[in-house]
């Protein structure tokens, strides 16, 4: 991952191009789904349990991403309202420190947000394919 002149780490990217090359190559879709009382879930969330994931820890990922500990500990604060089972459990410090686990429904979350986003990238290949010719190529 690039890193930033003081260090840190640069934001992991989530845009996937719809397609590979051609005229969609640099054409992308941001998935956010909404929920009652204004809640989101989107990419920066996803981007951030998937962090959490590889690091076991909110701080680790929040520096991963390039973020405060209190703002990557608020979005998964709001991500685990969001649903009645949780996304991720912590374990407070002790003799061997604490750290963050993403559960298994946190895991099946990501999956399910990952298939969505491929579906959305099918979808707008077969949906604008006849227009693809008329697509402006700013390279």
């Amino acid at each position: 991952m690039p890193e930033r002149p003081n260090g840190t780490v640069t934001r992991l990217k989530r845009r996937q191009s719809v397609a590979p090359q051609g005229a969609f190559a640099h054409t992308y879709a941001r998935i956010r789904i909404g929920f009652p009382q204004q809640r989101q879930l989107g990419p920066g969330k996803i981007a951030l349990l998937e962090a959490i994931g590889r690091t076991g820890s909110i701080a680790a990922a929040g520096r991963e991403m390039g973020m405060s500990y209190r703002r990557a500990w608020l979005l998964i604060d709001a991500a685990n309202k969001m649903f009645k089972r949780p996304l991720v459990v912590v374990s407070l410090g002790g003799q061997h420190g604490g750290g963050t686990q993403l559960t298994d429904f946190g895991r099946a979350l990501i999956a399910a947000y990952q298939r969505i986003e491929e579906r959305t990238r099918t979808a707008i290949r077969e949906e604008l394919a006849p227009f693809e010719s008329d697509v402006v190529d700013d390279e």
